[in-house]
C-alpha cells in the first residue's frame, strides 16, 4: 500500500509538470506488460499442445487456425514454442506511445462536454459512455489494427483481409467488456488517472488484441 501510493504521488508530480509526456510514457509501459502476457500465453499454450484457437474464445472460429501436433508428431519441434518477438513488443509500446496523445485530448473532450453534474453524475457518465463506445471504439480499433498491419510491414490487401476477419468480432468483444470499465473510470476515476486506469485493466484487452492480431498475421 504505501509503495501504490509513493508510485501514485510520483505519478501525480510528473503528471502536473507534463500530463501528455507522463501519459505517453506510461501508456508505452503498459501496452508493453500486454504484449508480453499475450506472448507468453501463446508460448505457454505451444509448449502444452493446447490448441490455439480456443483462447479467449469471443468468435474466434473465424480463424480457422490449424491445431498444432502433439508431442512426438512430425513437426512438433516445428511448431514448439515461438521466440520472444521483440519487434512486436516494441509495435505495441509504440502504439501505446503514439496513441495517448489522442485519448488525452480525448478524454479532455468528454469531461468538458458532459460534466459531472453533483445531483445526478451517473447520467453525465453515461452519456461519456455511449459517446466513447460508439465514437472513439470503432476509430480507436481501425487506428489498432491499420497501425500494427503497416508496422508489420501489410499493404492493402493485408489490410483489408485483417479488417475482414477480425475488426467485427473485436469490436463486439469490445462492447462486452468496457462499457462498464469506463462507467466506473468516468464516474469514479480522477481525470489524471483515467487514463492509466484504461491502460492498466487494459493489459488483458490488449493481450487479447496482440493474440488476434498475431492470430491473423500467422
Amino acid at each position: 500500500m504505501a509503495a501504490t501510493t509513493r508510485l501514485a504521488a510520483k505519478f501525480n508530480s510528473y503528471y502536473a509538470e507534463k500530463p501528455v509526456l507522463t501519459t505517453m510514457v506510461t501508456n508505452a509501459i503498459l501496452g508493453g506488460v500486454a504484449d508480453t502476457v499475450a506472448q507468453l500465453i501463446t508460448a505457454f499454450r505451444a509448449r502444452v499442445g493446447a490448441p490455439d484457437d480456443d483462447y479467449l474464445s469471443i468468435e474466434f472460429q473465424e480463424l480457422h487456425r490449424e491445431k498444432p501436433p502433439a508431442p512426438g508428431e512430425l513437426g512438433y519441434a516445428k511448431n514448439g514454442p515461438p521466440p520472444f518477438d521483440f519487434e512486436r513488443l516494441t509495435r505495441f509500446m509504440s502504439y501505446g506511445f503514439f496513441m495517448a496523445p489522442l485519448q488525452f485530448k480525448w478524454f479532455g473532450f468528454l469531461s468538458r462536454v458532459f460534466p459531472l453534474a453533483k445531483k445526478n453524475p451517473t447520467v453525465s457518465a453515461m452519456k461519456r459512455v455511449a459517446c466513447d463506445q460508439l465514437l472513439f471504439a470503432p476509430f480507436g480499433l481501425t487506428c489498432f489494427f491499420t497501425f500494427m498491419t503497416v508496422a508489420e510491414g501489410g499493404g492493402k490487401r493485408a489490410l483489408t483481409r485483417k479488417f475482414q476477419d477480425v475488426y467485427l468480432p473485436t469490436l463486439k468483444a469490445n462492447f462486452v467488456l468496457w462499457p462498464a470499465v469506463q462507467m466506473l473510470n468516468f464516474r469514479v476515476i480522477p481525470i489524471q488517472f483515467q487514463i492509466p486506469f484504461v491502460s492498466t485493466v487494459g493489459i488483458a484487452w490488449t493481450a487479447y488484441l496482440s493474440l488476434t492480431n498475431s492470430s491473423e498475421e500467422e
